[in-house]
């Protein structure tokens, strides 16, 4: 028998009172049937009227946007932004909370997963319960941080101008001005012309230099538009048949700069958004690690060598760093980046492919910072059957990251320091450094 067609609850309305904060940039709340409703745009302790965004009668939880707030937060305050609210722009999750309410919401949701997924308190993860500010962007309520580096615009088919997505959906919000945008893609001044034929447009503007760069993805069979942007720019354009990145004019790289060294990051390749982000995180990497003169290091998903040079220049030549990265253009500009580093050897692949491949079987010091999934079962247990003294692992998700540290604990170590920083102001994502090192004394 076919089953009978579940009834869509999409724009039912419940009063409720707001929960706790859940990973994911939403709060927690239930209907007065016991339904589960992961609400946007409220606060922990609100009284609020959801609308159902998303989600049918007997489904195990229903999104929703609060779209009156009927007892609000003392840390609620006025949206900034004119795109942010309920159905609008999903580009930002806190617009609508005070700068350090949003960083003890973030604090919450790791203290949360540490300990669901890893079973860990933060004094156990030798962390304070903060979330830091990156330099500079500790502003008061109503002001907002311009840090975004890197702007993926979609482009309104019907329109062709240039917006940001609606929240889980395909729907462009067309935008004249986006707040968290640095001042570098603001002056190239995307939002202020039209965009025909175009699926998206991606601004980049390095913080190492004056580089500025688009990269263009056409729709199907449509031509490349003549750009004049604000300011000199390179472009680069997203071939249909691959996929691949191809220069148009100009420089295919950007240069970008962190401790001291400066880094080639061509075709769009990984670069941390925030200009604070990658000295930020360099540091916090380095002062957990103490890379000592002579020592062996992996640095695994490296992407443009990053923390690989941070490393390099501190073991010496005596030393040795491998960094293992899958995408073809970062490992060449890896390769690139370091290459007056005569003990730096950089392999391409994936990580759980090529680390069993090298033949390493013990190695000092460990940094990985892998993709917002984490590294996977597979690989924690072999990286910790390499007997390293110290591990720093840099995550941009915390339940990928409990989960891990949840495997890394199976296999023998245990975190002796955590780190977490506010660099994506405005949304709810967060940066964190662990640091382990083995359960064993004397290992």
């Amino acid at each position: 028998m076919q089953a009978e067609p579940k009834n869509s609850l999409v724009g039912e309305e419940y009063e409720v009172e707001v929960g706790p904060v859940a990973h994911g940039g939403h709060c927690v709340a239930r209907t007065a049937e016991g339904q589960v409703l992961f609400v946007r745009h409220a606060l922990p302790g609100e009284k609020v009227v959801a609308r159902v965004t998303e989600g049918e009668e007997g489904a195990r939880f229903l999104r929703a946007d609060a779209v009156t707030v009927l007892d609000p937060s003392k840390d609620r305050v006025e949206a900034p932004c004119p795109y942010a609210g309920p159905g609008r722009c999903g580009g930002c999750d806190w617009q609508h909370a005070k700068p350090g309410a949003q960083r003890r919401l973030k604090g919450e949701v790791i203290a949360e997963q540490l300990q669901r997924l890893a079973g860990l308190t933060p004094e156990e993860a030798g962390w304070d319960g903060t979330v830091m500010p990156a330099e500079g962007d500790k502003l008061p309520a109503g002001e907002v941080p311009a840090w975004r580096t890197r702007v993926q615009y979609a482009v309104d088919a019907e329109t062709g101008r240039a917006g940001l997505r609606r929240h889980r959906s395909h729907e462009v919000e067309p935008v004249d001005h986006c707040m968290i945008a640095a001042e570098g893609v603001t002056e190239l001044g995307v939002e202020r012309r039209d965009w025909p034929g175009m699926a998206s447009v991606e601004a980049i503007a390095a913080t190492g230099s004056q580089d500025r760069q688009v990269i263009l993805t056409p729709r199907p069979g449509a031509r490349l538009p003549l750009v004049e942007l604000d300011k000199p720019v390179s472009v680069l354009r997203v071939e249909e048949k691959d996929g691949g990145v191809h220069r148009v004019h100009g420089r295919p790289f950007v240069r970008e700069r962190a401790d001291g060294r400066t880094y080639r990051v061509g075709n769009g390749g990984f670069w941390q958004v925030h200009p604070k982000a990658a000295d930020t995180l360099v540091t916090a990497v380095m002062q957990g690690l103490l890379p000592r003169k002579g020592e062996t290091a992996l640095d695994l998903y490296c992407g443009v060598g990053l923390f690989a040079g941070a490393i390099a220049d501190r073991v010496g030549d005596e030393g040795a760093v491998l960094g293992i990265e899958s995408g073809k253009r970062s490992v060449e500009d890896a390769r690139h980046n370091l290459a007056s580093f005569d003990r730096v050897r950089i392999e391409q692949g994936k990580v759980e492919s090529v680390l069993p491949r090298t033949g390493i079987t013990e190695v000092d010091v460990i940094v990985l910072d892998p993709p917002r999934a984490g590294a996977g079962k597979q690989t924690v247990r072999h990286l910790a059957g390499l007997g390293a003294r110290r591990i720093a692992y840099v995550a941009c998700d915390p339940a990928a990251l409990a989960r891990d540290l949840g495997y890394f604990r199976e296999g023998g170590y245990k975190v002796r320091m955590l780190r977490a920083f506010d660099l994506f102001p405005m949304t709810h994502h967060v940066e964190c450094v662990a640091i382990l090192e083995p359960t064993e004394k004397g290992r």
